[in-house]
């Protein structure tokens, strides 16, 4: 077997070098050599060897092909099965694919350990699975694990749950082969550390060669991989991207943590829909699922404010019911403010140049702040209608109808869009009791939702469907 070498490669121009340097020998550029292992080839090798290589291909026989139609290929393998959670498998698309490669990232204390415990133990109940903790001791372990109820009195934790406190590569591929678990828990991939490089743990060599070296255990053991990975201060997985194009299912657990309420969001899934979320609530004994998550993003109907529009956002393919809060206040500075929280910034200041000039609402003078109930960031264009309607709401100081919602995006010309996903969207406002929707005209309507349909072509028309004109406004751009 042809020895293994370490190399240095420049990720600038692909130039290699036997050793490393802080500048690299071909283009210059500082710091971009990065380690990789590889194996010398049949024509770096010694002239002897490649000689009794070349006569013992010759009198090899040929050898069958090795690849096989469409058909004869088993599909059983690829059969889902539940996380034990419905949150979870609804990012997933329908539940763990065996061989699957799930990277899930976070911010710091946010609850990604908290989540894949809790996963453990509902796999657990039907299959064994390994959890390999390498940042935290097995005692640490036990005590997450039993402050959230994950104790081995249970026969079926005490059996099918294994936990493996080890950081070394070799060794966790080594028990992997051994034990074939249905599923692994790596927590995280950073603190892994292969001995065949001289990096340190969470380098870029490292981190690739790890998670390229557990893929391949997972694919031909049928192996789930669920691999936790820190992320950096602008919010992406630490690390190499290549991290990313190697597994199959790319997670984010996002939140406030100032909230309980915990996003889990899919950015990339081979096996289903992307941008997916789940939704948990953060409590005493761990997380709990959200599976009413409108009633969390919806504010007191019954006590409406001026200022305040309904929306259906759609992520991936779940509707969720958004209030929308608007405020516009005269400013007291040279240059107004615009402040989105929750919202697209750029979406913002489109739509108030669009109302002061296709619907003349003097804005330019005055302070904007949009915000979404509950932390849910909602950036779709299908909501354009509602933070335009709040924000006339907030300028007029009238209250909009709190069984009233609003979907549809405004165009720069000021008319109405036909946004996508419209029935799933009237389904759920009318799940949760909404009387009345303001839609883009022109988009075949259901009729038999129970739903007042209202369509609108123009943004001016929309204003005058959803704040009719019983009072003068008591807002001007002056006062």
């Amino acid at each position: 077997m042809p020895k293994v070498r370490t190399t240095y490669v420049c990720r600038e121009c692909g130039a290699e070098s036997s050793q490393w340097f802080g500048k690299c020998p071909s283009c210059g550029t500082y710091g971009s050599l990065e380690e990789q292992l590889s194996q010398p080839t049949a024509s770096t090798a010694p002239a002897s060897d490649r000689r009794h290589r070349a006569k013992a291909d010759k009198n090899r026989p040929a050898q069958a092909r090795a690849a096989r139609h469409l058909d004869a290929i088993a599909s059983d393998r690829q059969a889902r099965f539940s996380s034990g959670y419905q949150e979870f498998d609804r990012v997933l698309g329908g539940g763990l694919v065996p061989g699957s490669l799930v990277l899930i990232g976070g911010d710091p204390g946010i609850g990604k350990s908290t989540l894949l415990l809790q996963t453990a133990r509902a796999i657990a109940a039907e299959r064994s699975i390994l959890y390999v903790c390498a940042e935290e001791s097995g005692q640490q372990v036990k005590l997450r694990a039993t402050r959230l109820g994950v104790t081995a009195t249970d026969p079926a934790i005490a059996t099918n749950l294994y936990l493996l406190p080890e950081i070394g590569l070799e060794v966790i591929l080594a028990e992997l082969e051994a034990l074939r678990p249905a599923v692994a828990v790596i927590d995280s991939i950073q603190a892994l550390y292969f001995s065949a490089l001289t990096s340190a743990p969470g380098s870029v060599a490292q981190v690739r060669e790890c998670t390229a070296a557990l893929m391949r255990v997972a694919k031909q053991l049928g192996i789930v991989l669920l691999i936790v990975g820190h992320v950096t201060k602008e919010g992406a997985i630490a690390g190499p991207r290549v991290l990313e194009h190697l597994v199959d299912t790319v997670l984010y657990f996002e939140g406030d943590r100032y909230a309980a309420h915990r996003l889990l969001r899919s950015v990339k899934n081979r096996f289903g829909a992307t941008h997916e979320i789940g939704i948990f609530e953060m409590g005493d004994r761990g997380l709990d699922e959200v599976l009413n998550p409108s009633r969390l993003f919806l504010g007191n109907t019954d006590d409406p404010a001026p200022g305040t529009a309904a929306v259906v956002a759609c992520e991936g393919t779940r509707p969720l019911v958004v209030e929308l809060q608007a405020l516009v206040s005269p400013t007291s500075y040279a240059s107004p403010r615009r402040s989105a929280t929750g919202a697209s910034y750029n979406r913002l200041q489109q739509i108030l140049a669009v109302l002061e000039k296709r619907v003349g609402i003097p804005l330019s003078k005055l302070d904007a702040y949009v915000a979404a109930a509950g932390g849910m960031a909602v950036e779709e264009p299908a909501t354009d209608l509602g933070i335009a309607i709040a924000i006339v709401a907030s300028f007029r100081d009238r209250v909009v109808d709190p069984r009233t919602v609003l979907i549809g995006e405004v165009g720069l010309g000021g008319q109405v869009r036909l946004v996508s996903q419209l029935e799933l969207r009237l389904k759920e406002a009318a799940k949760l009791g909404f009387r009345r929707a303001i839609v883009p005209q022109g988009q075949s309507l259901p009729t038999d939702l129970g739903l007042e349909l209202i369509p609108v072509s123009k943004a001016i028309d929309a204003i005058v469907a959803a704040l009719p004109a019983t009072e003068k406004p008591t807002r001007t751009a002056g006062n």
